[in-house]
C-alpha cells in the first residue's frame, strides 16, 4: 500500500487552513492541506441564501488581501466570502487537495507522528493542525417528535422563506442566526413566533464606528477567556441591509411573537421559561455597557465623535413581553415549522486520540494541544475572543506555525 508522507498535515480549508498554510508557508514548512468538500465549504451550502457576513469589509479579512469589489463598510454575501478564500489561497499558491475526507486519525504505533486514513489513502505526518472549525455538528434537540407532521430543521439547513410550507414559523433561538432569519421569515409576511434566551446584544455602530471598531480600540478582541457564566451567551448581531442593531421590541412591533426559552413539548402545546423580560433586559444591559465603554474611551481620548443620545433611547415592551405567553398550542397557533437555531458542538468523531476532557472538548494552551505535534486552530476562544473569526485565527496561525518550525526541521513531502 502507498502511504503518502508530509511534514505537516492540515485538516480543512476553511478561513483557519488557508491562513495556516500562509505561515507555514512564510516559514518554509512544507504541508499538505485536505478538504473534503470545497474550499469554505460551509459558507456555501451551509447557510441561508441571504446570509452576509456579520463583520464588515474592512475587517473581516485576512491583512494581505481586501474584498474585491467591495466598500470597506459593506457587509459582504457568503458566496463572495467564500470566493474570497478560494482567491486566497490561489495568491499563496496553498497546497490544497479539495474532496479529500479525514475519516480516522491515529498516532502511529512508534509514537513519532500521525496516521491519517483519508478517502483517497494513507498519509502519515510530522506534525497535524485540526482547522475544522466549531461549525461541526448542528444541534437539534429532540423536544418536538416528528410524528407531529411539522417540518424541522436545524438553522444550516435553511435557505429562504420558499423553501417551508405555508403557515407561521417557530424559530428557537435567537443569535445571530435566530434572529437575522427570523426577521427575513417576517419581512416576507410569515408569522414568526421566536424564543429569545439569554444575549448580548451589541451595537451594530455608535457615535460613527462599527461594533467590531469599539471591540478593537477597548481591548475587547484581545480578551482571553470568558467571564465565569458566559460560556453558552449567545450574540445577536447582524450586517443584513447594510448592517442594523439586532432590536427584539422592534421585531415585536413589526409582527413577531416573541417568546421566553422553549423548555418543553407535550400533547401539541410547547411551554416556555417565564424569562422573556428577563432576558430582554438582560440583552440591554449589554448593549449598554457598550455604549458607556465607547462613551468612556470618547472622553479619555478626547477623540470629536458625534453625539449619539437617541442610542440609548428604547422602545417600550410589547405585550408579549409583559404578559409573556408560557404554553403554546403549535396547532392552533398555526406553526407548520419549527427552525432550531440552538448552534452546533464539535464533532471529533475521527480523532482516534487521547486529547479530549470530559465534555469532549480539546485539551490545548492557544491551539497547541497536550499531545506533541497536534494542534487545533479555528476554534472559539482558542486564544482570545477573536479566535473564531478570520483575522483572529489568522493570527493564532502565525503562532503555531512558530511553534511548529521549532519542534520540525523542515523537509520535503515525499511518496514510499
Amino acid at each position: 500500500m502507498t502511504v503518502e508522507h508530509v511534514e505537516t498535515l492540515v485538516i480543512g480549508a476553511g478561513q483557519a487552513g488557508i491562513a495556516m498554510s500562509e505561515h507555514l508557508t512564510k516559514l518554509g514548512q512544507p504541508h499538505l492541506v485536505l478538504e473534503r468538500h470545497r474550499i469554505a465549504e460551509r459558507w456555501r451550502s451551509e447557510r441561508w441564501d441571504s446570509l452576509v457576513a456579520n463583520g464588515p469589509a474592512w475587517h473581516d479579512r485576512f491583512p494581505n488581501m481586501t474584498f474585491p469589489d467591495t466598500e470597506p463598510g459593506a457587509f459582504p454575501p457568503k458566496e463572495r466570502v467564500a470566493d474570497y478564500f478560494v482567491a486566497y489561497a490561489a495568491q499563496i499558491g496553498a497546497p490544497v487537495r479539495t474532496g479529500v475526507a479525514v475519516t480516522k486519525l491515529q498516532r502511529k504505533a512508534d509514537g513519532q507522528g500521525f496516521r491519517a486514513e483519508t478517502s483517497a489513502g494513507v498519509i502519515e505526518a510530522k506534525n497535524v493542525v485540526s482547522a475544522t472549525g466549531p461549525f461541526q455538528r448542528p444541534l437539534i434537540p429532540t423536544t418536538v417528535p416528528a410524528e407531529t407532521g411539522i417540518t424541522q430543521m436545524h438553522s444550516s439547513q435553511y435557505r429562504n422563506p420558499g423553501q417551508l410550507p405555508e403557515g407561521a414559523v417557530l424559530i428557537v433561538g435567537a443569535g445571530s442566526s435566530g434572529s437575522q432569519i427570523a426577521d427575513e421569515l417576517n419581512r416576507a409576511g410569515r408569522k414568526v413566533y421566536l424564543c429569545v434566551g439569554p444575549h448580548h446584544r451589541p451595537p451594530r455602530a455608535y457615535r460613527g464606528h462599527d461594533y467590531c471598531w469599539w471591540l478593537g480600540v477597548l481591548g475587547l478582541w484581545d480578551v482571553e477567556a470568558r467571564e465565569p457564566g458566559l460560556e453558552h451567551v449567545t450574540i445577536a448581531v447582524s450586517g443584513a441591509r447594510g448592517g442594523e442593531t439586532v432590536d427584539f421590541r422592534r421585531f415585536a412591533q413589526e409582527g413577531m411573537t416573541l417568546l421566553g426559552r422553549a423548555q418543553s413539548f407535550e400533547d401539541g402545546v410547547m411551554r416556555f421559561a417565564p424569562d422573556l423580560a428577563a432576558n430582554i433586559a438582560g440583552g440591554d444591559a449589554n448593549y449598554l455597557s457598550v455604549l458607556d465603554a465607547a462613551d468612556a474611551y470618547a472622553a479619555r481620548e478626547g477623540l470629536d465623535l458625534p453625539e449619539e443620545p437617541e442610542a440609548r433611547v428604547m422602545r417600550a415592551d410589547p405585550d408579549c413581553v409583559t404578559n409573556p405567553i408560557t404554553a403554546l398550542n403549535l396547532a392552533g397557533a398555526g406553526v407548520t415549522s419549527i427552525i432550531w437555531a440552538t448552534g452546533f458542538a464539535l464533532d471529533y468523531s475521527w480523532m482516534d486520540i487521547d486529547v479530549f476532557d470530559a465534555k469532549g472538548q480539546p485539551q490545548h494552551h492557544k491551539g497547541v494541544s497536550t499531545v506533541p505535534g497536534l494542534y487545533f486552530l479555528g476554534l472559539p476562544w482558542l486564544s482570545s475572543r477573536g479566535s473564531s473569526f478570520i483575522w483572529g485565527c489568522w493570527r493564532d496561525a502565525a503562532y503555531l506555525a512558530q511553534h511548529i518550525a521549532a519542534r520540525t526541521p523542515a523537509t520535503q513531502t515525499e511518496t514510499v
